[in-house]
């Protein structure tokens, strides 16, 4: 048995409400989160990944065709646990070294926030929208599908909102466009986009 645990959310379940509800996160983390967890326990032990650090999991496990099934649930539980890190109650304006970097990168926050909601609308089925660091210094956005992260190809994510359906759909049904623009103006958590800059 793999001893990888379900981390503990960085606030109460209901403290990012009326945009992500106490209901979806009893289903979101409860649920979802939970199973990835106990899955990669199930599958790592006997395997080459067994020993492992998560983050080690997922990025060997990206390049090898027959270890999809731990990236899946390796992958699922390191975007999860950055993603309730990526929310805070208190989300506000981004200020200091990101707030600079924004302005520099997309021409200030509303165009940033334009791009991003852009992107995290049009990824297509389920999957991820991020803010990454590029190899330049400059802000990106990037989607990834279904388990996909830009860390295990060696991005630097910032801060990620998650855009399969579980994870607005109990609090905006089929409004993706409404959800992130509200999770984008209220709960995102600027202090720990600085704090993974370095």
């Amino acid at each position: 048995m793999s001893n990888f645990t379900l981390p503990k959310l960085p606030y109460a379940d209901d403290a990012l409400a009326p945009v992500v509800s106490a209901n979806t996160i009893s289903f979101h983390y409860g649920k979802h989160h939970k199973a990835y967890v106990d899955k990669l326990n199930e599958l790592v032990p006997g395997t080459a990944y067994e020993g492992l650090s998560l983050e080690d999991i997922v990025k060997k496990s990206a390049k090898d065709e027959k270890g999809k099934a731990i990236f899946n649930n390796a992958g699922q539980i390191w975007n999860h646990t950055f993603y309730w890190n990526s929310m805070t109650p208190k989300g506000g304006e981004p200020t200091g070294k990101i707030k600079s970097l924004l302005d520099d990168s997309f021409g200030g926050l509303d165009a940033f926030k334009a791009a991003f909601k852009a992107a995290a609308v049009g990824q297509f089925g389920s999957g991820w929208a991020w803010l990454v660091k590029g190899a330049d210094g400059k802000l990106k956005i990037e989607t990834t599908a279904n388990a996909d992260t830009p860390m295990a190809h060696g991005g630097k994510p910032l801060l990620v909102a998650d855009v399969w359906e579980h994870a607005y759909y109990l609090d905006f049904q089929n409004r993706r466009p409404d959800h992130i623009q509200a999770w984008l103006d209220k709960l995102a958590n600027w202090s720990f986009a600085e704090k993974n800059l370095d």
